[in-house]
């Protein structure tokens, strides 16, 4: 990948954590941020990994669709 192209993806992944809102959620921790992801990659190598996959793939459609991404308060998306 040449480097204007991975600056380009980087800035892109950037803007999915800010529109799933986990910067102001988190109080912009770096470390807390990167647990979630790290956590989300544990996941991907369990068993359930096809589950969880179709799971976030429905959510982020959701989200992207709405034009919100973070959960209203009390509201799970499922």
């Amino acid at each position: 990948m040449k480097r204007r192209e991975r600056t380009r993806q980087l800035i892109e992944l950037g803007g999915l954590v800010a529109k799933a809102d986990l910067i102001e959620l988190t109080g912009d921790d770096r470390a807390v941020i990167l647990g979630l992801l790290v956590e989300a990659a544990a996941k991907l190598c369990s068993a359930e990994r096809e589950q969880y996959l179709l799971l976030w793939q429905r959510r982020g459609k959701r989200a992207f669709d709405s034009g919100e991404a973070a959960a209203p308060p009390n509201r799970i998306f499922t």
